[in-house]
Protein backbone atom coordinates (compact mmCIF):
# COMPACT_ATOMS: atom_id res chain seq x y z
CA UNK A 1 0.00 0.00 0.00
CA UNK A 2 1.25 3.69 -0.95
CA UNK A 3 -0.94 5.71 0.80
CA UNK A 4 -3.18 5.31 4.05
CA UNK A 5 -5.48 8.83 4.97
CA UNK A 6 -7.31 8.80 7.89
CA UNK A 7 -9.91 11.08 8.23
CA UNK A 8 -13.75 11.69 8.90
CA UNK A 9 -15.97 10.84 5.92
CA UNK A 10 -19.45 12.70 6.54
CA UNK A 11 -22.26 14.67 5.73
CA UNK A 12 -22.28 18.44 5.11
CA UNK A 13 -25.06 21.21 5.05
CA UNK A 14 -23.47 24.26 4.21
CA UNK A 15 -24.68 27.96 3.48
CA UNK A 16 -22.82 30.30 1.76
CA UNK A 17 -23.07 33.79 -0.15
CA UNK A 18 -24.08 31.65 -3.16
CA UNK A 19 -26.62 29.37 -1.70
CA UNK A 20 -27.52 26.27 0.26
CA UNK A 21 -26.57 22.76 0.57
CA UNK A 22 -28.48 19.89 2.72
CA UNK A 23 -26.41 16.78 3.71
CA UNK A 24 -23.90 16.84 0.57
CA UNK A 25 -20.75 14.28 1.27
CA UNK A 26 -18.22 16.06 3.26
CA UNK A 27 -15.41 15.38 5.94
CA UNK A 28 -11.84 15.53 5.91
CA UNK A 29 -11.40 11.79 4.19
CA UNK A 30 -13.40 11.85 1.64
CA UNK A 31 -11.72 15.28 0.12
CA UNK A 32 -7.95 14.04 0.55
CA UNK A 33 -8.88 10.80 -0.69
CA UNK A 34 -10.41 11.96 -4.31
CA UNK A 35 -7.31 14.59 -4.59
CA UNK A 36 -4.74 12.06 -3.67
CA UNK A 37 -6.43 9.34 -6.21
CA UNK A 38 -5.12 11.59 -9.12
CA UNK A 39 -2.32 10.51 -8.85
CA UNK A 40 -2.03 6.98 -6.89
CA UNK A 41 -4.37 3.98 -7.45
CA UNK A 42 -3.64 2.28 -4.43
CA UNK A 43 -4.36 4.09 -1.32
CA UNK A 44 -6.31 2.81 1.68
CA UNK A 45 -8.96 4.87 3.47
CA UNK A 46 -9.62 4.32 7.36
CA UNK A 47 -12.72 6.04 8.69
CA UNK A 48 -16.09 5.38 9.93
CA UNK A 49 -19.51 6.16 8.62
CA UNK A 50 -23.37 5.01 9.09
CA UNK A 51 -25.72 2.87 7.59
CA UNK A 52 -26.79 5.96 6.17
CA UNK A 53 -24.13 7.48 3.84
CA UNK A 54 -24.83 6.69 0.18
CA UNK A 55 -23.19 3.87 -1.14
CA UNK A 56 -22.91 5.59 -4.91
CA UNK A 57 -19.88 7.94 -3.79
CA UNK A 58 -18.37 4.62 -2.06
CA UNK A 59 -18.34 3.38 -5.53
CA UNK A 60 -16.61 6.48 -6.73
CA UNK A 61 -14.15 5.70 -4.36
CA UNK A 62 -13.74 2.03 -5.73
CA UNK A 63 -13.44 3.10 -9.01
CA UNK A 64 -10.49 5.05 -7.92
CA UNK A 65 -8.61 2.68 -6.08
CA UNK A 66 -9.52 3.59 -2.53
CA UNK A 67 -9.66 0.66 -0.33
CA UNK A 68 -12.10 0.42 1.78
CA UNK A 69 -11.25 -2.76 4.30
CA UNK A 70 -10.63 -0.22 6.94
CA UNK A 71 -13.60 1.84 6.75
CA UNK A 72 -15.89 0.81 9.09
CA UNK A 73 -20.16 1.06 9.10
CA UNK A 74 -21.68 0.98 12.18
CA UNK A 75 -25.39 -1.25 11.82
CA UNK A 76 -28.14 1.49 12.49
CA UNK A 77 -25.54 4.06 13.01
CA UNK A 78 -25.85 7.92 11.35
CA UNK A 79 -22.91 8.89 9.79
CA UNK A 80 -20.82 12.40 11.22
CA UNK A 81 -22.50 15.60 10.17
CA UNK A 82 -21.86 19.13 10.21
CA UNK A 83 -23.47 22.38 9.58
CA UNK A 84 -21.90 25.95 8.46
CA UNK A 85 -22.71 29.32 7.40
CA UNK A 86 -20.09 31.16 5.79
CA UNK A 87 -19.73 35.31 6.39
CA UNK A 88 -19.96 37.17 3.49
CA UNK A 89 -16.20 37.42 2.97
CA UNK A 90 -16.14 33.77 2.83
CA UNK A 91 -13.32 33.76 5.01
CA UNK A 92 -15.68 33.81 8.82
CA UNK A 93 -17.85 30.76 9.16
CA UNK A 94 -20.19 29.82 12.10
CA UNK A 95 -20.90 26.39 13.17
CA UNK A 96 -24.72 25.43 13.39
CA UNK A 97 -23.97 21.94 14.53
CA UNK A 98 -22.14 19.05 15.11
CA UNK A 99 -23.35 15.70 15.34
CA UNK A 100 -20.53 13.35 16.33
CA UNK A 101 -22.82 10.12 15.71
CA UNK A 102 -20.64 7.29 14.87
CA UNK A 103 -17.61 9.12 15.27
CA UNK A 104 -17.91 9.11 19.17
CA UNK A 105 -16.30 6.37 20.85
CA UNK A 106 -14.47 5.12 17.31
CA UNK A 107 -11.39 3.61 17.51
CA UNK A 108 -9.66 2.87 14.17
CA UNK A 109 -8.25 -0.37 12.41
CA UNK A 110 -5.33 0.05 10.20
CA UNK A 111 -5.96 -3.08 7.95
CA UNK A 112 -2.47 -5.31 8.11
CA UNK A 113 -1.89 -4.65 4.02
CA UNK A 114 -1.61 -0.81 4.88
CA UNK A 115 0.65 -1.07 8.05
CA UNK A 116 3.37 -1.12 6.12
CA UNK A 117 2.42 2.31 4.11
CA UNK A 118 5.14 4.56 2.73
CA UNK A 119 3.33 7.72 2.71
CA UNK A 120 0.50 8.37 5.56
CA UNK A 121 -2.02 11.14 5.84
CA UNK A 122 -3.33 12.12 8.83
CA UNK A 123 -6.29 14.33 8.23
CA UNK A 124 -8.22 16.69 11.17
CA UNK A 125 -9.45 14.45 13.19
CA UNK A 126 -8.93 13.64 17.28
CA UNK A 127 -5.69 13.58 17.95
CA UNK A 128 -5.57 10.40 20.08
CA UNK A 129 -7.19 9.08 16.83
CA UNK A 130 -4.44 10.43 15.01
CA UNK A 131 -1.81 8.83 17.05
CA UNK A 132 -4.01 5.47 17.20
CA UNK A 133 -3.11 5.07 13.66
CA UNK A 134 0.52 5.79 13.49
CA UNK A 135 1.23 3.30 17.02
CA UNK A 136 -0.70 0.90 14.24
CA UNK A 137 2.24 1.09 11.61
CA UNK A 138 4.84 -2.11 11.75
CA UNK A 139 7.79 0.20 10.00
CA UNK A 140 8.19 3.64 9.45
CA UNK A 141 6.63 5.36 6.57
CA UNK A 142 8.88 7.51 4.47
CA UNK A 143 6.28 10.46 5.20
CA UNK A 144 3.43 11.15 7.98
CA UNK A 145 1.77 14.49 7.08
CA UNK A 146 -0.62 16.12 10.11
CA UNK A 147 -3.48 18.22 9.58
CA UNK A 148 -5.13 19.61 12.50
CA UNK A 149 -7.33 22.88 13.31
CA UNK A 150 -7.60 25.25 16.28
CA UNK A 151 -10.23 23.04 17.84
CA UNK A 152 -8.13 20.69 19.05
CA UNK A 153 -5.65 23.23 20.31
CA UNK A 154 -8.49 24.65 22.42
CA UNK A 155 -9.36 21.29 23.83
CA UNK A 156 -6.26 18.67 23.74
CA UNK A 157 -2.99 20.91 23.40
CA UNK A 158 -1.08 17.92 25.13
CA UNK A 159 -2.67 15.22 23.15
CA UNK A 160 -1.94 17.03 19.74
CA UNK A 161 1.60 17.53 20.60
CA UNK A 162 2.22 14.22 20.98
CA UNK A 163 1.20 13.45 17.87
CA UNK A 164 2.78 16.62 16.26
CA UNK A 165 6.08 14.99 17.79
CA UNK A 166 5.79 11.93 15.60
CA UNK A 167 5.02 13.33 11.98
CA UNK A 168 7.20 14.77 9.23
CA UNK A 169 5.46 17.39 7.66
CA UNK A 170 2.53 19.83 9.85
CA UNK A 171 -0.22 21.48 7.65
CA UNK A 172 -2.04 24.29 9.39
CA UNK A 173 -3.46 27.49 8.73
CA UNK A 174 -2.23 30.87 9.86
CA UNK A 175 -4.03 31.59 12.61
CA UNK A 176 -3.55 28.52 13.98
CA UNK A 177 0.21 28.37 13.63
CA UNK A 178 0.59 31.46 15.66
CA UNK A 179 -2.22 29.85 18.45
CA UNK A 180 -0.15 26.49 18.20
CA UNK A 181 3.49 28.78 18.87
CA UNK A 182 2.08 31.81 20.52
CA UNK A 183 4.25 34.02 17.75
CA UNK A 184 2.65 36.44 15.55
CA UNK A 185 5.21 35.93 12.52
CA UNK A 186 5.24 32.97 10.49
CA UNK A 187 9.00 32.60 10.03
CA UNK A 188 9.33 32.95 14.06
CA UNK A 189 6.09 30.68 14.37
CA UNK A 190 7.68 28.00 11.62
CA UNK A 191 11.02 27.58 14.02
CA UNK A 192 8.90 26.97 17.01
CA UNK A 193 6.92 23.90 15.05
CA UNK A 194 10.21 22.71 13.84
CA UNK A 195 11.82 22.36 17.34
CA UNK A 196 8.14 20.80 18.40
CA UNK A 197 9.50 17.71 15.99
CA UNK A 198 7.93 17.99 12.06
CA UNK A 199 10.84 18.91 9.57
CA UNK A 200 8.55 20.64 7.17
CA UNK A 201 5.93 23.13 7.91
CA UNK A 202 3.13 24.28 5.62
CA UNK A 203 1.00 27.04 6.43
CA UNK A 204 -2.14 27.40 4.75
CA UNK A 205 -3.30 30.83 3.50
CA UNK A 206 -6.89 30.66 1.88
CA UNK A 207 -7.04 32.73 -0.75
CA UNK A 208 -3.81 34.04 -0.49
CA UNK A 209 -1.76 30.28 -1.16
CA UNK A 210 0.36 28.87 1.01
CA UNK A 211 4.10 29.15 2.29
CA UNK A 212 6.55 25.85 3.44
CA UNK A 213 9.33 26.21 5.31
CA UNK A 214 12.26 23.36 6.22
CA UNK A 215 15.46 24.58 7.45
CA UNK A 216 16.36 28.20 6.12
CA UNK A 217 14.55 27.17 3.10
CA UNK A 218 10.87 29.05 1.78
CA UNK A 219 8.23 28.51 -0.46
CA UNK A 220 5.78 29.97 -1.28
CA UNK A 221 2.44 29.30 -3.95
CA UNK A 222 -0.14 31.80 -4.84
CA UNK A 223 -4.06 30.67 -4.60
CA UNK A 224 -5.21 30.03 -8.08
CA UNK A 225 -7.74 33.47 -8.35
CA UNK A 226 -11.72 32.68 -8.50
CA UNK A 227 -14.20 34.86 -9.77
CA UNK A 228 -16.86 32.97 -8.04
CA UNK A 229 -16.25 30.94 -4.73
CA UNK A 230 -18.89 28.93 -3.97
CA UNK A 231 -17.83 26.79 -1.18
CA UNK A 232 -14.48 26.59 0.28
CA UNK A 233 -15.61 23.75 2.91
CA UNK A 234 -12.87 20.91 2.18
CA UNK A 235 -10.73 23.26 -0.18
CA UNK A 236 -7.23 22.73 2.56
CA UNK A 237 -8.01 19.29 2.69
CA UNK A 238 -7.68 19.04 -1.31
CA UNK A 239 -4.66 20.84 -0.72
CA UNK A 240 -3.67 18.27 1.55
CA UNK A 241 -4.66 15.34 -0.10
CA UNK A 242 -3.07 16.77 -3.75
CA UNK A 243 0.23 17.23 -1.48
CA UNK A 244 0.51 14.04 -0.73
CA UNK A 245 -0.73 12.12 -3.18
CA UNK A 246 1.61 13.80 -5.81
CA UNK A 247 4.66 12.72 -3.03
CA UNK A 248 3.51 9.27 -2.94
CA UNK A 249 3.31 8.85 -6.97
CA UNK A 250 6.97 10.38 -6.85
CA UNK A 251 8.16 8.16 -4.31
CA UNK A 252 10.18 11.70 -3.58
CA UNK A 253 10.32 13.51 -0.39
CA UNK A 254 13.18 15.74 -1.19
CA UNK A 255 12.22 20.05 -0.84
CA UNK A 256 11.95 20.10 -4.51
CA UNK A 257 9.18 17.90 -5.02
CA UNK A 258 7.72 19.04 -1.85
CA UNK A 259 7.45 22.42 -4.00
CA UNK A 260 5.82 21.00 -6.79
CA UNK A 261 3.00 19.45 -4.52
CA UNK A 262 2.54 22.47 -2.88
CA UNK A 263 1.70 23.87 -6.26
CA UNK A 264 -0.69 20.89 -7.06
CA UNK A 265 -2.62 20.99 -4.04
CA UNK A 266 -3.46 24.77 -4.30
CA UNK A 267 -4.64 23.98 -8.27
CA UNK A 268 -7.05 21.01 -7.02
CA UNK A 269 -7.79 22.81 -4.16
CA UNK A 270 -9.25 25.72 -6.04
CA UNK A 271 -11.17 23.50 -8.04
CA UNK A 272 -13.02 22.49 -4.70
CA UNK A 273 -13.79 25.67 -4.19
CA UNK A 274 -16.57 25.70 -7.71
CA UNK A 275 -19.09 23.79 -6.35
CA UNK A 276 -20.59 22.41 -3.19
CA UNK A 277 -19.33 19.24 -1.48
CA UNK A 278 -16.92 17.19 -3.24
CA UNK A 279 -19.30 17.29 -6.15
CA UNK A 280 -16.32 19.31 -8.56
CA UNK A 281 -13.57 16.89 -7.50
CA UNK A 282 -15.39 13.87 -8.39
CA UNK A 283 -16.27 15.36 -11.77
CA UNK A 284 -12.46 16.66 -12.24
CA UNK A 285 -11.14 15.81 -15.00
CA UNK A 286 -7.01 15.20 -15.38
CA UNK A 287 -6.89 18.13 -18.38
CA UNK A 288 -8.84 20.55 -16.18
CA UNK A 289 -5.93 20.54 -13.70
CA UNK A 290 -3.46 20.50 -15.33
CA UNK A 291 -4.51 23.15 -18.04
CA UNK A 292 -4.55 25.15 -14.45
CA UNK A 293 -1.40 24.43 -13.63
CA UNK A 294 0.05 26.28 -17.01
CA UNK A 295 -1.75 29.02 -16.11
CA UNK A 296 -0.47 29.51 -12.44
CA UNK A 297 2.98 28.74 -13.46
CA UNK A 298 2.30 31.66 -16.27
CA UNK A 299 1.36 33.75 -13.64
CA UNK A 300 4.13 33.68 -11.29
CA UNK A 301 6.86 33.44 -14.53
CA UNK A 302 8.92 36.53 -14.92
CA UNK A 303 12.66 37.87 -16.23
CA UNK A 304 15.32 38.60 -13.99
CA UNK A 305 16.01 41.90 -12.94
CA UNK A 306 18.55 42.98 -15.00
CA UNK A 307 21.28 45.66 -13.36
Amino acid sequence: MSLVTVGTVAFDSIETPSGKADRVVGGAASYIALAASHFVREQELISVIGEDFPKEFLSTLDSRGVGSEGLVTIKGGKSFFWEGSYHEDLIGRDTVTTELNVLEGWTPTVPLSARHSKFVMLGNLDPSVQLSVIEQLESPPSMIVLDTMNFWMDIAMDSLKKVIAKVDVLMINDDEARQLTGLKTLPLAAEAVHKMGPKTVVIKKGEHGAIMFEKDQVFFSPAMPLKKVVDPTGAGDTFAGGFIGYLARLGDTSWEAKKQAVVVGSVLASFTCEAFGTERLESLKESEWHARMRKLRAMVKFRSIRG
